[in-house]
């Protein structure tokens, strides 16, 4: 949603702010929307929290309270004035010349008071008051009636679960545990003189003929009054002359689109987008409408029950990943940053998201993004892996949340479900407390839950609901890691339970919402935080990069599995990378070809918040590892997938094809020695047909000669290629020869590098790698002796037309 004043309406106090400790030993500047860590760092106040080990360094910065002060000035006093603030983190009072005017303790809530009184001619203060939130957190756990625990190992930082803020900024397995506090979002003053506009919410009747849209438009007023009231839908346009009283008054309007261009997630259909324009006279508030019919699955079968989106009538296979905030520290980001993240994951075919429950409800411009790349979102309510209150005052605050935060988004035909809270079912059986005493703990997680659902289905309805990610139905309270036969699943057993990638196949899900490995960030990124004396897995700040207890140990150790162990630091980062690469394609390529059984796979996680070891794709600042330029092929909407028998003789190869028409396609089978050498073994051609998944053909991996391994490649009637390879026992098991690896590289015109790659025997996942951050139009690829790949490597803007970026090459032979 856009949303817009005239000038002299609104006074904007976004900008400089003066910031200062509450004891007075520290001051300088703070653009707001900003943080208070990343002000602090940019005055030399403290160091890079990013780098080395300053996250240790940093850590007095949130047990301090930190006040922010401006001047504003205000003409006319004798009207009405109120503030509109949202993300305002967390615990905090706003004062106006003194005189406190709010009190906030929801960094998701928007708030508007009425701050007439406390102004006056001319000059004005603004200050607001951030306490702590360590010592708000302490407060709040010390009033409860009983203990509600918190998990440690994913929060350092005590008792995050007490405040209503993203939980992943008192740490989490994967992000810096700082705590920060700031203010993130819309921060004037406006002038109410007849009316504002409070919300704008739609929904849709899908009818013969065409499709009803149900706008709501609610409006606020001191008194009653007559107000002017303009709607358009694209190029329709009516005046609405309303009455309203005191408070909020609601108006009602039904759009009959005639012929209407559906709304289609990527990959299945056109992203056709209407505008929605709602006028008063000083205000205007624009909305993005997609029309379409989301419908989510959950019959029973032989298996369990379902869990399947059916979009305008269609059933989509789901594509993707899990978004985490888009950085630690808010002043680290931008629309522009997060714009290429979700680009990135459009890019890689990706059709979904799941906004998880930890982080933000995002801002409404990431929504319209969504919405125009095709990406349906999975919304989780910020609730995640803690335990949390069921006082009176938690849930009224939780109610207001999640009637504003529904309010705001739910118009947005990207969102396409509303989830209730990641991992609080599972939870219930983490902590000594609600183990021992699992009624009191489950009753208050039912409250909590039941206020959400309840504020949801009155603030929109027609939503659709799932009580919580995993689950297995609605109350169902099973261990939804390791049942498939139902709902959705999160399935960590090969990562956090050290199972072989094969284990992936044990498991028929019927959605997979989780399910990850990690690597480590990339040489360039992890050069942005450490020295080259750092360079060991086992020095401080790699290990204090790694969130994951144990998790340096369980990649070692799945390179001893599968690999032999690199020869270097920089060949263990590849390496990481590449096993990472093969143990998600291992999963998604077993669990698309169970289709229509299984209906979506979302690999955790996107994005980094910081330089991180994480299970990411895409390291932090965008750049894709080597699991992104895998992803973008398995998840093509045509592909085919190689499935070994339970005896590992046989190679099965299906065809998945989630377009809405048949496709043929044709698969050359081959052997690959050592030396590189190509023996073809078998041609087939078989057509699948649409949403489906299908046999193609089979081969016996006998008749592969000794020490080689099987390749393939194919190529669809609507122009989708692929390539694979499989080896009967382990990559460490090959007698690999040199690859005989080089490159030529061509500067062109426009600032992009032109690279061509060649190999003189068998080269296995090549990857590419410049010390400027860019994109390659391929990368993870295999050679045959004599092949050559050309490849197109795309600085990014800022490094446009700058100096010759230094290039890196590596295979699996050569680490």
């Amino acid at each position: 949603m856009v949303s817009s004043s005239s000038p002299d309406t609104l006074i904007d106090l976004s900008g400089h702010w003066s910031l200062s400790s509450a004891e007075g030993d520290h001051r300088t500047e703070i653009p707001i929307p900003g943080d208070v860590h990343t002000a602090l760092k940019n005055a030399g106040i403290i160091p890079d929290p990013y780098h080395g080990r300053n996250e240790n360094d940093v850590q007095w910065v949130a047990h301090r309270d930190w006040l922010i002060e401006r001047t504003f000035v205000v003409e006319d006093v004798d009207v009405s004035w109120y503030l509109d603030i949202d993300y305002l983190d967390t615990v905090a009072i706003v004062y106006i010349n003194d005189a406190p005017v709010l009190t906030s303790d929801n960094c998701f809530r928007r708030y508007r008071p009425d701050v007439s009184n406390a102004l006056r001619p001319g000059e004005n203060t603004i200050r607001i008051r951030f306490h702590s939130n360590i010592t708000a957190g302490a407060e709040r756990q010390a009033r409860q009636p009983f203990y509600i625990p918190y998990h440690e190992g994913n929060s350092p930082i005590a008792n995050g679960n007490m405040l209503r803020k993203p939980q992943c900024h008192f740490g989490w397995d994967w992000n810096i545990a700082i705590a920060p506090l700031g203010l993130y979002g819309t921060i004037a003053l406006k002038r109410l003189d007849t009316a504002r506009i409070e919300h704008v919410v739609t929904s849709q009747h899908h009818v013969e003929g065409g499709v009803e849209l149900h706008v709501a438009v609610t409006l606020f007023a001191e008194h009653a009054a007559s107000v002017t009231l303009h709607l358009s839908l694209d190029d329709e346009r009516l005046r609405l002359d309303c009455g309203v009283g005191a408070g909020e008054t609601t108006i009602q309007h039904v759009f009959f689109v005639e012929n209407p261009r559906l709304w289609w997630p990527a990959g299945s259909g056109e992203q056709a987008l209407y505008t929605l324009t709602v006028d008063l006279p000083d205000e205007t508030v624009t909305r993005q409408i997609g029309l379409r019919t989301v419908e989510l699955l959950t019959d029973k079968d032989e298996a369990g029950s379902r869990f399947a989106f059916r979009i305008n009538g269609r059933e989509i296979f789901c594509r993707g990943a899990n978004w985490i905030p888009a950085d630690a520290l808010h002043s680290l980001t931008s629309r522009e940053k997060t714009e290429d993240l979700l680009c990135s994951a459009a890019e890689a075919n990706m059709n979904m998201i799941r906004v998880w429950g930890g982080g933000f409800y995002e801002q409404d411009w990431f929504y319209d993004l969504c919405d125009r790349l095709g990406l349906m979102v999975w919304q989780d309510f910020m609730f995640a892996c803690n335990l949390y209150p069921c006082s009176e005052d938690f849930l009224e605050n939780v109610e207001h949340e999640v009637t504003y935060q529904v309010q705001r988004l739910s118009s947005h035909p990207s969102l396409v479900l509303w989830c209730g809270d990641n991992e609080l079912v599972g939870a219930l059986t983490w902590f000594k407390e609600s183990r021992d005493n699992r009624d009191r703990y489950l009753v208050a997680y039912d409250r909590l839950n039941r206020t959400i659902e309840r504020a949801l289905k009155k603030a929109a309805p027609e939503a659709l609901w799932w009580p919580s990610s995993p689950a297995s139905g609605y109350l169902d309270y099973g261990d939804a890691w390791h049942a498939d036969g139902s709902g959705d699943m999160h399935y960590w057993s090969v990562w956090h339970e050290n199972k072989s990638f094969d284990n992936y196949r044990s498991i028929k899900p019927r959605f997979c919402s989780e399910f990850g490995f990690q690597s480590y960030t990339s040489m360039p990124v992890i050069r942005t935080y450490a020295e080259e004396k750092d360079m060991n897995i086992s020095s401080p700040v790699i290990e204090l990069h790694q969130k994951n207890a144990g998790g340096n140990e369980r990649i070692a150790g799945t390179m001893f599995r599968y690999f032999r162990f690199p020869k270097d630091f920089a060949s263990f980062v590849y390496l990481s990378q590449v096993q990472q690469a093969v143990a998600i394609r291992t999963a998604v390529d077993y669990w698309r070809s169970l289709k229509p059984h299984c209906m979506g796979t979302l690999y955790w996680q996107l994005n980094d918040t910081w330089p991180v070891a994480s299970w990411s794709s895409l390291d932090y600042g965008g750049s894709w590892k080597a699991l992104h330029y895998a992803a973008r092929r398995f998840f093509q909407t045509v592909t085919v997938v190689a499935i070994p028998s339970e005896d590992g003789k046989r190679l099965s190869f299906s065809m998945v094809n989630d377009n809405g028409e048949d496709v043929e396609i044709d698969i050359n089978i081959l052997a690959l020695t050592m030396d590189g050498n190509r023996i073809p073994l078998k041609s087939a051609n078989g057509t699948c047909g649409p949403d489906a998944a299908a046999v193609l053909t089979e081969i016996d991996l006998a008749s592969l000669p000794d020490g080689a391994l099987l390749a393939w490649n194919f190529i669809a009637s609507n122009g989708m290629t692929g390539e694979g390879h499989h080896v009967r026992d382990t990559y460490k098991a090959l007698e690999m020869q040199s690859s005989g690896l080089t490159f030529i590289t061509r500067a062109l015109p426009n600032g992009e590098f032109e690279i061509d790659v060649t190999a003189k025997g068998l080269a296995l996942f090549v990857m590419l790698e410049a010390d400027l951050p860019g994109r390659y139009s391929d990368n993870l690829f295999d050679l045959a002796a004599g092949e050559t790949r050309r490849v197109l490597f795309t600085p990014k803007d800022e490094n446009r037309h700058g100096r010759q970026p230094h290039f890196t090459i590596l295979d699996l032979q050569s680490c």
